[in-house]
């Protein structure tokens, strides 16, 4: 049994890691820590929670040491607080965007700030099981990823590994739910404004594209494209990338291209049935779990693939994938605390 508190706590990805946590047989919550909500009970933030635990928010001056400290805090806070803050965990898990990039030069370009302690950046391992897990089994640092940015790379992180397609032709959009702005007000969240809005807000220049260029660089730096939209969803992103195939691959290839590299991957699924509702994947489907499923079609015009992957942005996409990268740090099944397979309806 290990002892796991979560800095941040209130948000929705604090409160979903709560969430996860509280039924992970291996785990002890020790502390939850929110400076406004502190001495409050965690249902007054998260509902879902009331009558399931007794646990009352800390704040961050009483933390005590622990195994693990998640730290589920605005960006550009963890940098700033990391010296006071990670002394007390003896494995960090990070899920803002402060140590996901390996290159100094990209916080500026990306974040519009400079990198308060370039010389930690080495020290956290992108936290993707699929593609870093032997890293992450080493280490004692973990950057878990933008959820827009884990959707975009295990959809392709196969294709262009296997030089299947051209890294100079990449065209995405993802469609994404609103949990993915965190739960402070503004005008875009303002009920009249956001219900039934289809709502183009980072056509260009998305942040999370420095992450699908840093992981899908397999020689050649990929010309990415990437248009972020708001969809009238709460939680869920549907991530679909135009992409050019080469050595004029069949449908047949390219599923084999997948099952090579995630046949044994207990959290991916390929999606691709010939008919019904369900032949693509469906982010509704995938509420509440730690799953991403992945389709795809090829053109047979041209040589374009269109590929399709799916997840919930506060799970998979942050969450899930961070009490995965712990499973794996501590060399417990990776799916511990992690099976529920979602609902459907919903």
């Amino acid at each position: 049994m290990i002892t796991v508190s979560i800095v941040g706590a209130s948000g929705y990805g604090g409160g979903e890691l709560l969430r996860l946590l509280m039924f992970h047989p291996e785990v002890e919550i020790k502390q939850v820590t929110s400076e406004s909500l502190a001495g409050k009970p965690v249902g007054r933030a998260h509902p879902n929670l009331r009558k399931i635990t007794n646990i009352k928010f800390s704040r961050m001056a009483d933390l005590e040491p622990c195994d693990v400290l998640c730290l589920a805090l605005p960006h550009g806070e963890s940098m700033k607080r990391c010296e006071s803050l990670f002394d007390l965990g003896e494995r960090i898990i990070d899920l803002s965007a402060d140590f996901r990039l390996k290159d100094l030069e990209d916080y500026p370009l990306w974040y519009g700030h400079e990198h308060k302690h370039p010389e930690m950046l080495s020290q956290f391992v992108y936290g993707l099981p699929e593609l870093h897990r032997d890293e992450i089994r080493e280490t004692k640092h973990v950057a878990c990823t933008g959820c827009l940015a884990a959707t975009a790379i295990l959809s392709l992180w196969p294709l262009a590994k296997a030089d299947a397609i051209d890294p100079s032709r990449i065209f995405m959009e993802g469609k994404i739910g609103s949990s993915a702005s965190g739960n402070k007000a503004d005008q875009s969240s303002h009920h009249p404004e956001r219900s039934g809005a289809v709502r183009s807000f980072k056509p260009t220049g998305h942040r999370h594209t420095a992450e699908m260029i840093q992981e899908l660089n397999f020689g050649t730096e990929p010309q990415i494209h990437f248009s972020a939209t708001a969809i009238e969803l709460v939680r869920g992103i549907l991530m679909t990338t135009h992409t050019f195939v080469k050595d004029d691959l069949t449908e047949k290839d390219i599923w084999g291209i997948y099952r090579e590299m995630y046949g044994q991957e207990p959290f991916i699924r390929i999606i691709k049935e010939r008919q019904g509702i369900f032949r693509y994947p469906e982010p509704k489907f995938l509420a509440g779990t730690n799953y991403c499923d992945i389709g795809f079609e090829r053109d047979t015009h041209s040589d374009r693939l269109v590929v399709m992957g799916a997840l919930d942005n506060l799970v998979k996409g942050a969450a899930g994938q961070a009490v995965q990268s712990m499973n794996i740090m501590y060399g417990w099944d990776e799916k511990t605390g992690l099976e529920f397979p979602g609902l459907h309806p919903v």
